[in-house]
């Protein structure tokens, strides 16, 4: 009389079919998956070199400090909202034709990209066309 205990063999789950559907199923959304293109904005990244400039009282100047104060030729704005700084160009610009007025958007390497985005939407807004980016010289990209 054998009283010793009958060892029980382990129920095993046999995981390969739901390997093979979880790679289907991968398989499947790589291949249906559409890539959406998000809006951004075409910038050219300014170089620190001289080029032939325009009349200083020409050009509109747009400076943003690396706390985000904006200053448009000069003068402090109270905020830095879309609407704000567009009417301060507007100002800026006075009775000149905003297609002939070139803007340059001198802002700080610390400054916030929000920032510099909002105040090239505001020149957008305001139909200036003719909108830079400045470096300071010998700044790298």
């Amino acid at each position: 009389m054998n009283l010793s205990p009958r060892r029980r063999d382990e129920p095993e789950i046999n995981l390969t079919p739901l390997i093979d559907v979880v790679f289907l199923m991968l398989i499947f959304f790589m291949v249906s998956t559409t890539f959406v293109q998000q809006t951004r904005l075409d910038v050219t990244l300014p170089s620190a070199e001289q080029s032939a400039t325009t009349p200083e009282r020409e050009t509109l100047h747009v400076t943003i400090s690396p706390d985000g104060r904006i200053s448009v030729d000069g003068r402090t704005l109270a905020n830095g909202k879309v609407a704000t700084i567009r009417q301060a160009l507007e100002d800026a610009l006075g009775d000149r034709d905003a297609a002939d007025v070139p803007v340059v958007v001198d802002a700080d390497a610390n400054a916030r990209h929000q920032v510099v985005v909002r105040a090239l939407d505001a020149a957008g807004q305001a139909g200036l066309t003719h909108v830079g980016m400045a470096a300071a010289a010998g700044a790298q990209p």
